[in-house]
Order: structure tokens, then C-alpha cells, then sequence
């Protein structure tokens, strides 16, 4: 097993890692850059080494300074996280040429399936149905004539990346160039590759995925799907295992369509294999994601398996100790993602101080995150604060303590999107798993039934203004007890603490 590894990312993902690395025994190394030297995956870690500015081009980015970090800190293997530089096939022939191994799928996998159009032509050989598309990177000329000849609408997506980044949904002409430009624009800064690939949008899918782990001993396991219909713009927001609408039969053709397509790439660790399925059943490869995805905690939840460790494991040359038949899922998981942003102010980013927060617990309930109460939360970054879980016997029981665990949340600072998933959680279509990739958006433009805003919602309007009060109250409140007369006694400094305490109470319960 390895002794220590360099973890190449930020943030809640970090902290996981470093968690599984502790678990296990292994040191863990942090790397952050100038707005992330307080982050919480830089105060757990056994070591953290500065990288740079907070532009991520100029540190997370970097392969040179993190292979010398690995270097420097005498690491012996390197974990990528996701996004970043998690599906760079750069990334672990660097490592490679380092004497470090890397926690993931060889660069030819990578390369051979993580490519979004070399995934497409592979999935074709191996006769997995794919989304009408090209297989080939793009210019702009020749995807508008490609676009004009499919016919609207159409999907312009980023070759080297996923997660909604460097994606554009393009229903005309008109759109095209903008849509080409922004679209190359937000894949080169998230994934240092401005290349586009073009495919044919289907009306209402439904999105799963099949997770998979593959050894390097030739064992290709699937461990079940995920649905993550649930999306805003292309970025999934809610996920869950099992999906609403997957069949036994349906599972067993898509898992052997995944462990087929991850056999003939060659693949080796964990990986991620979506499709889109439509009204009818029928299914369609889109993409393979050759990382460990964000929606990973749900699988762990139904299956009972902790796939970092797994990662771990199988990176050092472990077998995997199981066989995909073996592998029963139990009841059902669904992940929130909570970000610092507004949904009330069209998403707006959040940014700032995280004054109080208040975190969930009791059964069934998870959450993962990368945040403390005093920590400014950097406008540099994808926003992502934590990821909430919930797992239940049913998909019923989920839903419920998903709902009562969100009641229990709260932060005060910023601006989280915990109310919308509130709104959510009492759709009735939600409620029947009636749901597709535009659902999210659809529902956003509803109007809002006042029967459906619960009284933390209800509350949330006056957040600012009641922080504000709450605050200057418990300062105020601070500085009395400070500077206590002559005259008084013990008793009047413990009620004065007391009432100091109440204050911070009342704080810590603003939505």
C-alpha cells in the first residue's frame, strides 16, 4: 500500500480523500493556491504545499508544480479528485515519468474513452447505441453546417471535460457562433482544452449512469446506476440510486454495455459510463467520465462499498475482492449539492464569510463538504459547499429525511441553494420520479404556489436583514459582558454570558 499521496484538488472532494487516506493509513498531501491557504483540506492534511495564484490555470492546472510538490513531499502516488485535471491524460504520464503512480485509468484509457469522441467511436465498434453526433473535434464553420444538416436542436459539448462545462444547448443558427465561442471559452478555462464536439438534443431523457470498477487483473465489476436527471444547464444538482425507471432487464443490458465498452478501453480503476434513455427504454451511450464522479456517495451508500479506498486499493495492484454479482444494492440514496449562489437572483454566485452554520445529523444522513464557519468562501471556484445525502429503505423514507435534514440546515453569510432543493423535495412530479434532463428547468419557471414555500423559505427573505440584527446584537451583547462594572458580581458575568450564548443560539438558527 502506498505511504503517501498527493491529492491534486480542493475543496470537499480533498477532504474526502484525505479522510480515506487516513482511514487507511497513508499521509495525505494538500496543495492549494493563495485564496484556498485557510480551506479545510489544507488545515486536515498532513501536509500542504502553496501552488500558486488563485486562477486556476496558474495552480491547479499546473502539472509541473504539483509533480514537483509530489516530489518535494516524497509522495508515492497522486489522486486526482474530479474536474481539474482529473480527465487529462497529461496528468498521469507526468506522474508516470515521476515515479508516482497515479490513482486512475492509464493515459491510453483515458485518451481511448475519456475523450468524448474517441468514447463515441469505441462505443460504436463495441455495437453500444450512441446519440447521433460527430466523432471528431469540430471548427465553427463545420458545426453550423453539421448542426443545419442534423437539424436544431443540437448539443455543443467540450472534448476534454464534463460536469456541464464547456456545453451549450443551440436551438438555431442565430445562436451558433456565440454558443460556439462561449461554449470553447468555459472548456478551455475549466479543462485547458477549447475543443468541440457536436451532438444531436434529445427531447426529454432521462440521464443514468453506470459506475464501474475495473482491476488491473482483468475483473470489470458494474455496481449499479445512478439517475441525475435532475439538472440546471447541464450540471446535475440531485442524484440518486437506484433510478425510478431502470428495470432489472434494462440494469443488466446497461451494465453489460458499460463493463463491454470499459473492456475494449482498456480501462482500469473507477469510471463512470452515461447514457441517455428515452420514453421507451431505449438506451444510448453519451459519455464515460474516467474519474471518480461527484455523485459517488450515493452508490457508496446503496452498495456499502467506499470506492476512494477502492481507488486506493486498486491503484497499488489489488484485486478487486468481489465479483458484480455479488453486489446487492439496499434502498435508496439521494445527493443535494449545495452551492454559495442565489437561486432567487438567477443563480448568482455567493461568495463571502461563513459567519454560523448548523449541519444536519441523525439516521440515514450524510454529508460530505469542504467548509467551517469562519471561512470566506472564494468567487473563484465552482461553488459547491457540501453534498447532502440521505439514504432510506425506500425511496419514499429518503425523500423524507432528505427533507428533515435540509430543515435542520442552515448557514448564514451566504446565500446556499437549500431552499430550491425544499421546493423540490415537495413537487408531485418529483414526488413520482416524473422527471428528465429539462425538468429542473421547466420547474424554475413555473410560478411559485405559495402552498409549496415552507416557512424556512417564508423566512429566508429577510435573511440579510436578520443577520444583520442578530449580529449586532450579539456584539454588542459581547462588548457588555467584556467590561463588566466594579460592582459586578459572578452571578450577573454568567448571565451575561448566558445571554451572549443565547444570541449565538439565535444566529446559528437563521436559515
Amino acid at each position: 500500500m502506498f505511504k503517501k499521496i498527493l491529492i491534486a484538488n480542493r475543496g470537499e472532494i480533498a477532504v474526502r480523500i484525505l479522510r480515506a487516506c487516513r482511514e487507511l493509513g497513508i499521509q495525505s498531501v494538500a496543495v492549494f493556491s493563495e485564496v484556498d491557504r485557510k480551506s479545510l483540506h489544507v488545515r486536515l492534511a498532513d501536509e500542504a504545499y502553496a501552488i500558486g495564484p488563485a486562477a486556476s490555470r496558474e495552480s491547479y492546472l499546473r502539472i509541473d508544480k504539483l509533480i514537483d510538490v509530489a516530489r518535494r513531499a516524497g509522495c508515492d502516488a497522486v489522486h486526482p479528485g474530479y474536474g481539474f485535471l482529473a480527465e487529462n491524460p497529461a496528468l498521469p504520464r507526468a506522474s508516470n515519468e515521476a515515479g508516482v503512480t497515479f490513482i486512475g485509468p492509464p493515459a491510453e484509457a483515458m485518451e481511448a474513452l475519456g475523450s468524448k469522441t474517441a468514447g463515441r467511436q469505441l462505443a460504436r465498434r463495441v455495437e453500444v447505441p450512441t446519440v447521433p453526433g460527430t466523432n471528431d473535434p469540430i471548427d465553427k464553420s463545420q458545426g453550423q453546417i453539421l448542426a443545419q444538416s442534423m437539424g436544431y436542436p443540437v448539443l455543443l459539448k467540450a472534448v476534454g471535460g464534463g460536469g456541464g462545462k464547456g456545453m451549450r444547448l443551440v436551438h438555431n443558427d442565430a445562436e451558433f457562433e456565440s454558443a460556439f465561442r462561449d461554449a470553447s471559452s468555459e472548456a478551455t478555462n475549466a479543462f485547458g482544452d477549447g475543443r468541440l464536439y457536436l451532438e444531436k438534443y434529445l427531447e426529454r431523457p432521462r440521464h443514468i449512469e453506470i459506475q464501474i470498477l475495473a482491476d488491473a487483473h482483468g475483473r470489470v465489476v458494474s455496481l449499479g446506476e445512478r439517475e441525475c436527471s435532475v439538472q440546471r444547464r447541464h450540471q446535475k444538482v440531485i442524484e440518486e440510486a437506484p433510478s425510478p425507471i431502470v428495470t432489472p432487464e434494462l440494469r443488466r443490458k446497461m451494465s453489460e454495455a458499460a463493463v463491454r465498452l470499459a473492456r475494449a478501453g482498456g480501462y482500469v480503476n473507477a469510471g463512470t459510463m452515461e447514457f441517455l434513455v428515452d420514453q421507451h427504454l431505449n438506451f444510448y451511450f453519451l459519455e464515460v467520465n474516467t474519474r471518480l464522479q461527484v455523485e459517488h456517495p450515493v452508490t457508496e451508500q446503496v452498495t456499502g462499498l467506499d470506492l476512494v479506498k477502492l481507488q486506493i486499493a486498486i491503484a497499488a495492484g489489488h484485486r478487486l475482492p468481489f465479483a458484480w454479482e455479488s453486489i446487492t444494492p439496499r434502498g435508496h440514496a439521494i445527493e443535494v449539492r449545495l452551492y454559495a449562489e442565489d437561486p432567487d437572483n438567477n443563480f448568482f454566485p455567493s461568495p463571502g464569510k461563513i459567519l454560523s452554520r448548523h449541519v444536519p445529523g441523525g439516521a440515514g444522513i450524510r454529508l460530505d463538504e469542504g467548509v467551517y464557519e469562519g471561512w470566506t468562501v472564494p468567487n473563484d471556484y465552482d461553488p459547491l459547499l457540501s453534498k447532502l445525502v440521505a439514504w432510506g429503505n425506500s425511496r419514499e423514507e429518503t425523500i423524507a429525511r432528505l427533507r428533515r435534514a435540509l430543515d435542520e440546515y442552515t448557514i448564514t453569510g451566504i446565500r446556499t441553494n437549500a431552499g430550491l432543493f425544499r421546493r423540490i423535495l415537495q413537487d408531485p412530479e418529483f414526488l413520482r420520479g416524473e422527471i428528465h434532463t429539462r425538468w429542473l428547468d421547466e420547474f424554475l419557471r413555473r410560478p411559485r404556489a405559495a402552498s409549496s414555500v415552507s416557512p424556512v423559505d417564508e423566512e429566508a427573505h429577510s435573511n440579510e436583514a436578520r443577520e444583520a440584527a442578530a449580529i449586532a446584537a450579539a456584539i454588542w451583547q459581547a462588548n457588555q459582558s467584556a467590561t463588566p462594572s466594579p460592582a459586578a458580581s459572578s452571578d450577573s458575568e454568567s448571565l451575561s454570558r448566558w445571554k451572549l450564548e443565547g444570541r449565538r443560539e439565535q444566529l446559528d438558527r437563521m436559515p
